[in-house]
C-alpha cells in the first residue's frame, strides 16, 4: 500500500520551514510532496535548496483549498492520499495505524488521527480533534469539541470508530474514492469542503474513521484566521450549500428553512461580538447559496442518506441547556 503525503502551500515558509522536518523524518515510508499554490514568497526556491527529496508541484494560481488539491493530486500516484496541512507537526508512528486500519477493513474510504493543540500539546484542536460529526440541523462539530469549547485530551479518544467526516487538516483517503468522488467540490474554495466530501462517500456506502493511535499537533488559522470574516462567509455559505446536496430532499428544505432563521440569529450575534463585518459575512454567504442553487442540485447524487446524528438539536442543547451533550 502505497502512501503519498501532500502539503498543499500559499506563501506558508515559515511553516515549512517550522514543521516539515518533523514529517520528512516521521514519514520514511511515504512520498513527500508539497503542492504550491502559486506562491509569491520564496517557498519553492526554499524547498528546492533545503529539502531536494520533496517532490514539488507548482499549480499556475491560488484556487483554494479544494481546486488547488484536485489539481495538485492529478499529479501523484498513489493507493492513499494523505492530505496534511503546513501547520501540522506529526509523530513518530503515525502512518502505521492508519494504513493498517485501511488493510483490514476495505471498505473504509477516508482516516483521521488524533488532532491536537500545537500551542497547548494536552488539548484537542479545533479543526478536527477526536474525529468529526454533524447534528440533524448540518452544524458540524467533533468528538474533543463543540463550537468553540475544546476538551482536554485525557484519553478519552484513544479509540478506533467510524466518524461522519475526517478534517482536512489530516486527511487520509484512498485514492480511488477520491475520484471517484470527483474529488472536492471547487466552488466551496476552503472550509468544509472535507465534510462535504465525506457525506458524498457515506452516501456511496464508504466508511469514515478515526484512530486515536495516531496523533498530530496543529496549529490551527496558519492562513485563514479564526477571527477573519472570509472565513465566517465560506463557512455558512458551504455549510447550506453541502446540505442541499447531500440530504435526502425530504428532509433538505426543511431543514435549510430552519437553519435560514437560525443563521439570522447567529449573524447578529457575531455582529455584536466581534463587528458588523460578520454580518455582512453571513448575508453575502445566504446571496450565494442562492446563486448556486441550481448547481448544488445538479450535483446530488443518485441517493442521499440520512445520518445517524449522535447529538440532535445541538445549537439549542449547547447555548441554551448544558455545555456538554
Amino acid at each position: 500500500m502505497t502512501v503519498a503525503i501532500a502539503i498543499l502551500n500559499w506563501n506558508g515558509k515559515k511553516w515549512l520551514e517550522k514543521f516539515l522536518p518533523s514529517v520528512i523524518l516521521h514519514s520514511t515510508e511515504a512520498e513527500l510532496y508539497v503542492i504550491d499554490n502559486d506562491s509569491t514568497d520564496d517557498s519553492v526556491q526554499f524547498l528546492k535548496s533545503n529539502f531536494p527529496s520533496v517532490k514539488i508541484i507548482q499549480n499556475n494560481s491560488n484556487s483554494g483549498f479544494a481546486k488547488g488539491y484536485n489539481d495538485g493530486l492529478k499529479s501523484i500516484k498513489a493507493d492513499i492520499f494523505c492530505l496534511l496541512n503546513s501547520d501540522v507537526e506529526v509523530t513518530e508512528n503515525w502512518i502505521s495505524p492508519i494504513t493498517k486500519l485501511f488493510s483490514e477493513d476495505p471498505n473504509i474510504a477516508a482516516i483521521q488521527p488524533k488532532i491536537l493543540d500545537y500551542n497547548q500539546k494536552n488539548k484537542f484542536e479545533f479543526a478536527g480533534a477526536g474525529g468529526g460529526l454533524i447534528d440533524n440541523l448540518g452544524y458540524p462539530y467533533c468528538r474533543g469539541r463543540i463550537f468553540d469549547d475544546i476538551e482536554f485530551d485525557n484519553g478519552q479518544y484513544d479509540d478506533e470508530t467510524e466518524i461522519f467526516w475526517a478534517s482536512g487538516c489530516s486527511l487520509f483517503i484512498r485514492s480511488e474514492d477520491f475520484w471517484k468522488m470527483n474529488g472536492f467540490d471547487e466552488r466551496f474554495f476552503a472550509h468544509q469542503e472535507e465534510i462535504d466530501l465525506c457525506w458524498r462517500l457515506k452516501n456511496a456506502g464508504r466508511k469514515i474513521y478515526y484512530t486515536g493511535k495516531s496523533k498530530v499537533y496543529h496549529v490551527g488559522g496558519g492562513t485563514l484566521k479564526k477571527e477573519n470574516p472570509q472565513k465566517t462567509y465560506l463557512n455558512f455559505r458551504n455549510n447550506l450549500s453541502m446540505m442541499l446536496k447531500n440530504l435526502p430532499a425530504s428532509k433538505a428544505f426543511f431543514i435549510l428553512f430552519f437553519r435560514l432563521h437560525l443563521d439570522g440569529y447567529a449573524a447578529f450575534y457575531l455582529a455584536y461580538k466581534n463587528g458588523w463585518r460578520f454580518l455582512w459575512a453571513v448575508l453575502k454567504a445566504h446571496v450565494y447559496f442562492y446563486i448556486q442553487l441550481p448547481k448544488s442540485i445538479q450535483l446530488r447524487q443518485k441517493q442521499q442518506i440520512d445520518p445517524y446524528y449522535q447529538t440532535k438539536w445541538l445549537m439549542f442543547k449547547h447555548f441554551l441547556g448544558s455545555k456538554k451533550v
